[in-house]
C-alpha cells in the first residue's frame, strides 16, 4: 500500500509563490509516474502537471511557464513550484501516483490566492 501526503499549501497574494510537496510512504517510489491535479469549488478536477518515472515533466496550458514539477527519488518526493500565482489558481491540489497497475491519491492541500 502506498500513501501520498501533500503539504505546502497556504494563502498567498497574486504574483506570489508556493512550493507543494508530495511525499510517498510505501511502495517503490522511483517506479511511479506522479501527477498534480487541482479542484476549485464547483469545478471539475483539472490536471496540472505530471512527471514520469524517467523524470520527464509535462504541464497543463494554464500553468505552463509558471509552475515547475520535479522529483527527488531518494526522498520519495515530488515538488510543484508555483510562481506568479493567480487568483484562478485557487484550489485544492492533489497528487496522484500511478505504477504497477495501481493508482493512489493524496488527501489534498489547499492553495488560496487572494489579495
Amino acid at each position: 500500500q502506498v500513501q501520498l501526503i501533500e503539504s505546502g499549501g497556504g494563502l498567498v497574494q497574486p504574483g506570489g509563490s508556493l512550493r507543494l510537496s508530495c511525499v510517498a510512504v510505501g511502495g517503490v517510489f522511483r517506479l511511479y509516474n506522479i501527477d498534480w491535479f487541482r479542484q476549485a469549488p464547483e469545478k471539475q478536477r483539472e490536471w496540472v502537471a505530471g512527471i514520469t518515472n524517467g523524470h520527464t515533466p509535462t504541464y497543463g496550458d494554464s500553468v505552463k511557464g509558471r509552475f515547475t514539477i520535479s522529483r527527488d527519488d531518494n526522498q520519495s518526493t515530488v515538488y510543484l513550484q508555483m510562481d506568479d500565482l493567480k487568483i484562478e489558481d485557487t484550489a485544492v491540489y492533489y497528487c496522484k501516483g500511478v505504477g504497477m497497475s495501481k493508482a493512489y491519491w493524496g488527501q489534498g492541500t489547499q492553495v488560496t490566492v487572494s489579495s
